[in-house]
C-alpha cells in the first residue's frame, strides 16, 4: 500500500489549458517547498520536459496501453517515491482513449490511481452554459471522482463573475480562474510544444511563469486538500531490476543519444539500462564527434533531428563512425528519429547512411498506438541481435516474433518504408522498419517498462 497525495488534471477536450495549468500547479507546489511527483497520461515526450523543470524530477508517462493496466500503478508508486504530492497531466479529454472502451484515456489511469480529478475548462466562448458541461462530465461515470473545477482563459472580472455564478450550485468546486493571458503559453511547431531542453533559460522562465500564474488565480490550498484526501493505493512501486533480473557482469557501455536534436525518450530506459548491467553514458549528435570511450551499443530515441538536420549532418565525423561500427556489428535500436538519422539522407542532406533510406519532411500527421509484432534475433543467432523476447513469443531460425504494443508520431516519411526484414509486421499488415545486422530501427516507440526484455537482450548483445 502506497500513501500519496495525487491529483489527475483534465480537460473536457485536447486545446484546454492542461499543460499550463499542470505544469504551473507542479511549480506553485514545488515553490512551497513540496517534493513534487509530476505524471503524463499517454505517450507524450514533450509535457514531461515541463514537468521536470517545474519539479526537479523526471516527468514520468503512464500508459495503459503501452504498458498494461496492472502496472500503471507501480510505474506512478515508483516515480512518486520520497514525494510529498503527485500530480498527473491527463490526455486529450478526458474521457477519449483507444477505441469505444477508452483504454489509456485519463478517466481510465484515474480510475487505476483511485485518484481525484481537477477539470481544466476552456471558458473563453462561454458563459452559463459551463455548468452543463460541468455537470455532464461530473455524472457521466460516476467511478471517476470530478473534484474541482479550473476556468481557464477568462476575458474578465465580469466574466468570470457569470461563471462562478453559473456553478454556484454545482457540487464541484470551482478551484480557479486563469485569466486569457496570451504570454502564458509555450511556442509549438509541427509535433506540439517545442521541448524544454530545446529553449534552455527562456523555458525555466516560462514555468516560473506559469507558477507564479497559478498561485495568483488558484486556491492552491483547496487543491492540496483535494489531492490529501485521495485513499492509500494498493501498489507495490515498480523496480528496474526485478524487472531485467540479474545484471551483466562487467557492465558494457551503452550509448544513448542525448541532445536537443533527441529529447524523446522515458526515464525507465535508462534505468533498465543501468539495471542489467550496462554503464550507460549519452552522446550528443550535434555536438560530439566520436562515440564514448568503449561504446558497445547504441540507442537511437526519438526527437526532431528534421528541425537539426544540417547540424546533424554537418557533424560528419559522428556520422561515419555510427556507420563504420553499425556494419561492423554494433548493437543498435532506432526509434523514429534514430530511423530518421540512420537513413541515407534527410530532405536531402547526408545521414549517417546505415539504412539504405530517404526521408523526408511532409504535411502528413501520423499517429496513433499500434499493435505489432516485432521481429529481431535471438541474443545466441549469428548476427548476435538483440530482440529476443519474454514468454509467448515464437522463434524461426535465428529471429525471434515478439507481441508489442508501440506508439507512432511524425510528419516525416521513409521511402521504402520497410527493409526485407522488417523491425514490426503491424496488426494490419503492413511491414514496418529495418533489421539489419545487428540494427533494429523503425518509427514504432516502445515504453521498455512495458518491455523490459529490450534493455535486457541489448545489454547482454552488448557483453
Amino acid at each position: 500500500m502506497v500513501t500519496i497525495p495525487r491529483v489527475v488534471v483534465a480537460a473536457p477536450s485536447s486545446g484546454a489549458g492542461k499543460t499550463t495549468f499542470a505544469t504551473g500547479l507542479m511549480a506553485a507546489l514545488t515553490g512551497r517547498g513540496l517534493a513534487v511527483s509530476p505524471h503524463k497520461v499517454g505517450p507524450d515526450y514533450i509535457d514531461p520536459g515541463y514537468h521536470a523543470a517545474a519539479t526537479g524530477r523526471p516527468g514520468r508517462n503512464l500508459d495503459a496501453f503501452l504498458v498494461g493496466a496492472d502496472l500503471v500503478a507501480p510505474l506512478f508508486a515508483y516515480g512518486a517515491l520520497g514525494a510529498d504530492v503527485a500530480v498527473v497531466e491527463g490526455v486529450m479529454g478526458l474521457f477519449d482513449g483507444r477505441g469505444a472502451t477508452g483504454e489509456g484515456s485519463t478517466a481510465h489511469v484515474a480510475r487505476l490511481l483511485d485518484a481525484p480529478v481537477l477539470l481544466v475548462v476552456d471558458a473563453s466562448a462561454q458563459s452559463s452554459s459551463v455548468a452543463a458541461l460541468v455537470h455532464g462530465f461530473a455524472t457521466y461515470d460516476r467511478s471517476v471522482r470530478l473534484a474541482g473545477v479550473v476556468l481557464n482563459r477568462v476575458a474578465s472580472p465580469r466574466h468570470e463573475s457569470i461563471l462562478r455564478e453559473a456553478l454556484a450550485s454545482s457540487p464541484v468546486p470551482v478551484l480557479g480562474a486563469l485569466p486569457r493571458d496570451p504570454g502564458a503559453g509555450v511556442p509549438s511547431r509541427h509535433l506540439g510544444l517545442v521541448p524544454a531542453q530545446e529553449r534552455g533559460p527562456a523555458s525555466r522562465a516560462a514555468v516560473d511563469a506559469l507558477g507564479a500564474l497559478v498561485e495568483r488565480h488558484c486556491d492552491v490550498e483547496a487543491i492540496t486538500r483535494v489531492a490529501s484526501a485521495a485513499p492509500r493505493l494498493a501498489a507495490r512501486p515498480w523496480s528496474p531490476a526485478d524487472a531485467v533480473g540479474r545484471p551483466v557482469s562487467p557492465g558494457p557501455v551503452v550509448a544513448v543519444a542525448a541532445g536537443a536534436a533527441f529529447t524523446f525518450r522515458y526515464p525507465e530506459t535508462i534505468e533498465l539500462l543501468e539495471a542489467a548491467g550496462a554503464r550507460v553514458a549519452t552522446v550528443d549528435p550535434l555536438r560530439d564527434e566520436r562515440l564514448p570511450d568503449g561504446t558497445r551499443a547504441l540507442v537511437l530515441g526519438g526527437g526532431f533531428p528534421e528541425v537539426h538536420a544540417a547540424e546533424l549532418s554537418a557533424n560528419r565525423a559522428l556520422r561515419d563512425e555510427v556507420a563504420r561500427r553499425a556494419a561492423d556489428g554494433l548493437p543498435v535500436i532506432a526509434e523514429c528519429g534514430g530511423l530518421l538519422y540512420l537513413a541515407r539522407v534527410l530532405d536531402g542532406l547526408p545521414m549517417c547512411g546505415v539504412l539504405p533510406v530517404e526521408a523526408r519532411m511532409t504535411d502528413r500527421l501520423t499517429i496513433g498506438y499500434r499493435e505489432a509484432v516485432r521481429h529481431g534475433t535471438r541474443p545466441d543467432g549469428p548476427t548476435g541481435g538483440m530482440t529476443g523476447g519474454p514468454a509467448g513469443s515464437t522463434t524461426t531460425g535465428a529471429t525471434t516474433d515478439t507481441p508489442a504494443r508501440a506508439h507512432e508520431f511524425h510528419r516525416t516519411a521513409c521511402s521504402p518504408a520497410a527493409g526485407r526484414s522488417a523491425a514490426y509486421t503491424l496488426a494490419d499488415g503492413r511491414r514496418e522498419g529495418f533489421v539489419q545486422g545487428r540494427v533494429h530501427a523503425s518509427y514504432l516507440h516502445q515504453h521498455w517498462a512495458g518491455a523490459p526484455h529490450l534493455a535486457r537482450d541489448l545489454v547482454k548483445a552488448a557483453a
